[in-house]
């Protein structure tokens, strides 16, 4: 199925990048979100290319600072002005968003068309939003974009350890925060404070353990409810004190505590069979949740190995 949206190789062609690695989701009516990193200490001067023309919007967060920007739409120069590391900017695909590219650069673009825009509105029981505001070539500080996009970053950086779960609930949040920040996004009806119901509780977290992986996405698993992405979400979270993602994680530790009183399996199995994308991200994992390495843990708990690595 070919491509439709403006990010990875697609978004990655416009920057004349070789790779542009992208984390995709489903999460609202089908829409496709997307999150780009884009990187070149070395690129070839001159002005970006013509990405697509479509009603959506690229949100950058930049990592590098890049002095005299100069950014063009529709075809013609609009300003010139220093970036800064940290900042956001938006980019509206329908006015041909281009800039010159003389500089070293770090940024992440998020991709988030019409309909996710649409979709986040409906389910919060408000109007549409029309444009986002923003002036081009104008930068924001955005702290919430700042903590979003440093967790996407790392799951960009390391694509075997971000689960479908983590990259759904992440990108969910941001467009949520972008319609309020940007869009002006004011709900009609109060957000659902309830959690779910017992049985549906049970049900969410044994498909959830069935899948310690997590392939599952949060679109699929709410729709066995017959509830919104969102609804579900923070239904979960009420119900377990934990959201989604978070608590896949506390489960394949308690995985891999399980396995780790099986003294002839080494940790490097275990991390795998526990869900982990290798021993290093279960090491991660375990030890910021449990306080101390899978290691010291088998070493310190009676059955486990008596000479394990930590």
């Amino acid at each position: 199925m070919a491509q439709a949206g403006v990010y990875g190789p697609r978004l990655g062609r416009g920057l004349k990048l070789k790779a542009a690695p992208a984390l995709i989701t489903r999460s609202l009516h089908s829409a496709e979100l997307a999150v780009t990193e884009t990187r070149n200490d070395e690129p070839e001067p001159g002005l970006s290319g013509s990405l697509p023309a479509e009603d959506a919007y690229l949100v950058s967060l930049k990592f590098r600072d890049y002095p005299d920007c100069e950014c063009w739409e529709r075809g013609r120069f609009v300003n010139k002005a220093d970036v800064r590391a940290g900042a956001t900017y938006l980019y509206d695909l329908k006015r041909d968003p281009r800039y010159v590219m003389d500089k070293p650069f770090h940024s992440i673009f998020f991709y988030l068309p019409r309909t996710a825009l649409d979709g986040i509105a409906e389910q919060s029981g408000a109007p549409r939003v029309g444009e986002l505001a923003y002036e081009p070539g104008i930068g924001h500080d955005d702290a919430v974009v700042r903590h979003l996009g440093a967790s996407l970053l790392e799951g960009l950086q390391r694509p075997g350890e971000a689960n479908q779960l983590f990259i759904d609930h992440m990108m969910l949040a941001f467009t949520a925060h972008i319609v309020q920040a940007y869009g002006g996004l004011r709900p009609l009806t109060s957000a659902p404070r309830g959690g779910l119901a017992p049985w549906q509780a049970k049900r969410a977290c044994e498909r959830l353990e069935a899948d310690l992986g997590g392939k599952l996405s949060l679109q699929r698993i709410a729709a066995e409810f017959d509830l919104s992405v969102s609804h579900f979400s923070r239904a979960f979270r009420k119900s377990t004190g934990l959201p989604p993602h978070q608590w896949l994680l506390h489960q394949r530790v308690k995985a891999a505590k399980q396995l780790m009183t099986v003294r002839e399996l080494p940790l490097s199995e275990i991390a795998i069979a526990a869900g982990f994308a290798n021993q290093s991200h279960m090491t991660r994992v375990f030890s910021s949740i449990v306080g101390i390495s899978p290691g010291a843990w088998r070493r310190d708990t009676p059955g486990g190995a008596r000479n394990e690595e930590a």
